[in-house]
Parts: structure tokens; sequence; C-alpha cells
């Protein structure tokens, strides 16, 4: 072909679109290798990913102890003064303190929400009390399906409950969950007189 191009004169022209096709495969050829190379990069980089253990959230055991670590122990003749027996007596009549024993969740369900990051837990609080009470603290724990334990979230309600009743909390959003959750369980933690 060059040569009866070479004869008008076009076989320069020729030559440089023979030259130009062969660039533009050679382009093609490792455009389309280092795609490959890109998508094994992210295949390895999501595997490694999902061997990272999980995150573990703050339970509310490991707060109660990092609290009863903070609180002094009381002096040597202040020991011997006060028994343990009336140390939780004063504590059930402090005005601030409610007793947990007649204050139960009496049912619960939980969904996704926020893109399906957050969970928005629906539960009735019922009050057997002879008060009211307020500043509820809820802890909810998350486990998988086959109820292996992810992660435990907790939240603080400061809308009171009469006493002798029962007041029901729609999708009170309680944190970020982790994606694998499948399952919750929420108790109660602590609770004041209003």
């Amino acid at each position: 072909m060059n040569a009866r191009l070479d004869r008008i004169g076009l076989g320069r022209f020729a030559g440089t679109g023979e030259r130009l096709a062969r660039a533009v495969t050679i382009a093609s050829v490792s455009f389309g290798r280092s795609l490959l190379w890109l998508l094994a990069a992210i295949i390895v980089g999501c595997g490694v990913w999902m061997l990272l253990p999980l995150s573990k959230g703050k339970s509310a055991e490991a707060v109660k102890a990092e609290l009863a670590a903070v609180e002094p122990a009381p002096s040597g003749d202040a020991a011997a003064t006060v028994s343990p027996v009336s140390e939780a007596q004063a504590l059930a009549k402090s005005p601030a303190v409610a007793e947990l024993g007649r204050l139960r969740i009496s049912s619960q369900t939980w969904r996704r929400g926020g893109l399906g990051s957050r969970a928005l837990v629906t539960f009735t609080l019922r009050n057997d009390n002879d008060y009211a009470v307020k500043d509820i603290e809820i802890v909810c724990a998350f486990a998988r399906r086959d109820g292996s334990h992810l992660t435990d979230r907790s939240r603080v309600l400061a809308d009171p409950v009469s006493m002798k009743s029962r007041k029901t909390f729609a999708h009170i959003p309680i944190g970020f969950v982790n994606v694998n959750a499948d399952q919750a369980k929420c108790s109660l933690v602590a609770a004041h007189r209003a």
C-alpha cells in the first residue's frame, strides 16, 4: 500500500497513519491494564478493610467502672461510722434517685435511620412508682444476627414520666450503629425523681 501511495506523493501520510494507529493501540492497551490494576488495588483494599477489627463502643459497664474508680474512698474514721446498709438506705431515700425496680420497659422496637447508620428506638416505659421520674438513662446493646455482641449505645431522656403511668418514646435516636447490627435490647440504667 505504501508503494502505491508513494507514487502519488502520499506515502508519508500512509506511514503516519500506521504509526498513529499503532500508538492508539498501545495507549488503549496500557489504559486497559492500568484500569485492571486499579480494580485489583480496590479489591485488595476492601479485603484488608473487612479483616480489620470492628470498633467497640463504650459500654455502660465500662463507664460505671470508670466512675467507681474516680469516686474517692471514705477515710478510715468515716468508714467506721457509715455502714453499707445505712448508705444504701440513705441512697434509696435520696430525692434524686428513683427506684428502678418499679420502672421498666414494656415494649421496644428499633429501626435504622440516617441512611442506615443510626439507630432509632421506640419503646414504652412503665412507671409504677408513687412519684414521677425524669432524666431516664437507657443503654441499648446491639448484636449480630447470630447473637454476638457488637456495641452499646446510651442515651438520657429528659422527658418526665408521671407516677403510675406509661409513656411511649417514639423514634429516639440512640447513636451510630454497626452495619452488621440486627438485634437490639434496651435496658434502664438510672432515673431521677421529678
